[in-house]
């Protein structure tokens, strides 16, 4: 039962009472409890069990006073489903043992069955927002770039080389594929929806790869789509993206609701750039390991810029919180948020 709808007011551009707050990858990496059970389950595991994978969920809900909880798990989560075979390794990230190379490699895909494929998933949404939580749920799914992206270099790249090199010399299949990611994620979104998810982020995180014009011609079409498919579910929609910033004005063409930053470009850059939706973002996490003076003014700063528009922005990091970020400190960055965005708006 949702108490705080902040976020979800934020994300709308309807008025709030103070700026709403959440942080990418909140849950896990740097709590102790997570940290404890890691020692026990690998992410995968995790994932598969529903009451375990709830409690990590909202776990910094209850430590932070953040105003919105992120699904505990992987953007690599359904592509088992369709066949593709995945490992998350420790230190090196996601492993693909059957890369595609060829318009057979990605005929040979399936398609998604999220209530059969993914019941897990499903059902830990459903112990979050049915019995657990009071603030929403974010769901979310990998986009077609960045998934493609690992299913064609076999796992991380510091470069995409042989990604891009397989979008520029098989186009045929490049779009095929496209389509088979495009599916997936409409599938396995919608699903996260009706199982209780209030809102949805798509996180496009290595397509900042790319240049403007391969953007609009191999990728944005996708998008266009998955987007469009959303819409009719009336759930905030939100993309994010890093290294990104030459990509913000072509997600703003999107049929979505909220952009969300890194902290390469600032809130007022953004809106003298002309995009007029909801912002998502931006510090860069790395100053969250300064001493709490310099944290506090930089703060300042982005919840300044986000205000002066005035409703339809939302905190948060410019990327993911790493392990060496303590708890400690994220509860009083969301206590200062709240206060001060408050007594501005006061």
């Amino acid at each position: 039962m949702i108490k705080n709808d902040t976020f979800l007011r934020a994300c709308r551009g309807e008025a709030t009472e103070y700026v709403p707050v959440w942080y990418m990858r909140q849950a896990g990496r740097s709590q102790p409890e997570y940290r404890a059970l890691k020692e026990k389950y690998s992410l995968f595991e995790i994932t598969h069990q529903p009451e375990l994978c709830a409690y990590v969920t909202r776990l910094p809900v209850e430590q932070y006073n953040v105003d919105a909880a992120i699904l505990y798990k992987d953007i690599m989560s359904p592509l088992p489903a369709i066949g593709v075979d995945v490992d998350i390794k420790a230190g090196v990230g996601p492993v693909i043992d059957n890369p595609i190379r060829s318009l057979a490699d990605v005929e040979r895909l399936g398609e998604i069955d999220p209530e059969n494929d993914v019941p897990y998933v499903l059902e830990t949404i459903r112990l979050l927002t049915k019995e657990q939580l009071t603030v929403p749920l974010i769901g979310f799914a990998g986009a077609p770039f960045t998934l493609a992206s690992y299913m064609i270099e076999g796992g991380p790249s510091k470069n995409y080389n042989k990604t891009k090199a397989f979008m520029y010399a098989e186009p045929k299949a490049w779009f095929a594929l496209m389509d088979k990611l495009a599916d997936m994620t409409i599938l396995y979104v919608k699903a996260q929806i009706r199982a209780g998810a209030s809102a949805i982020q798509i996180f496009d995180s290595w397509v900042g790869a790319v240049n403007v014009a391969d953007y609009r011609h191999f990728i944005k079409p996708t998008m266009e789509r998955i987007f469009t498919a959303l819409r009719d579910e009336n759930v905030p929609l939100i993309m994010f993206g890093v290294g990104a910033s030459h990509l913000a004005k072509e997600w703003h063409d999107l049929p979505l609701d909220v952009v969300g930053l890194d902290w390469r470009l600032s809130i007022r850059e953004a809106r003298e750039m002309g995009l007029t939706k909801a912002l998502q973002g931006n510090l860069d996490p790395a100053v969250l390991l300064a001493p709490w003076e310099v944290i506090e003014e930089r703060v300042k700063q982005i919840l300044d810029e986000g205000m002066a528009h005035e409703d339809g922005y939302v905190f948060n990091l410019g990327h993911g919180i790493f392990p060496q970020i303590k708890p400690e400190t994220l509860k009083r960055l969301t206590a200062f948020i709240h206060d001060y965005s408050a007594k501005r708006k006061g």
